[in-house]
């Protein structure tokens, strides 16, 4: 039996959905998220209400461009055709989306 003056413990709470699939950890899905992450810093991938969208943070920007330009380094050599279009590609959109923005931010 169990006393009335004492509380009943709160319910667990619920794991996040399990059912959810998680992309395959690839060297394509390690570009990706780096490019992802330097293109919301950069202010070019946003979600919600335009009225809500924060500045860009070129130093974050500039750190996710330089983490995939050390992946480059030190995976040269050692990639696919295709891998390393990829790699070369992204960076190079990125530096030059990065130029694009930070002149865009310079005071007038």
């Amino acid at each position: 039996m169990s006393d009335p003056d004492t509380p009943t413990p709160a319910p667990t709470p619920e794991p996040p959905d399990q059912d959810i699939p998680l992309p395959p950890a690839s060297f394509e899905y390690l570009v990706f998220a780096l490019r992802a992450q330097a293109e919301l810093n950069l202010g070019l991938l946003h979600f919600g209400e335009e009225k809500d969208r924060p500045e860009p943070d070129l130093r974050m920007a500039q750190h996710s461009i330089d983490l995939l330009g050390v992946l480059s380094d030190k995976t040269r050599g050692n990639l696919g055709i295709e891998e390393q279009r990829y790699l070369e590609n992204s960076l190079t959109e990125l530096r030059f989306r990065y130029v694009q923005v930070s002149e865009q931010s310079k005071p007038k």
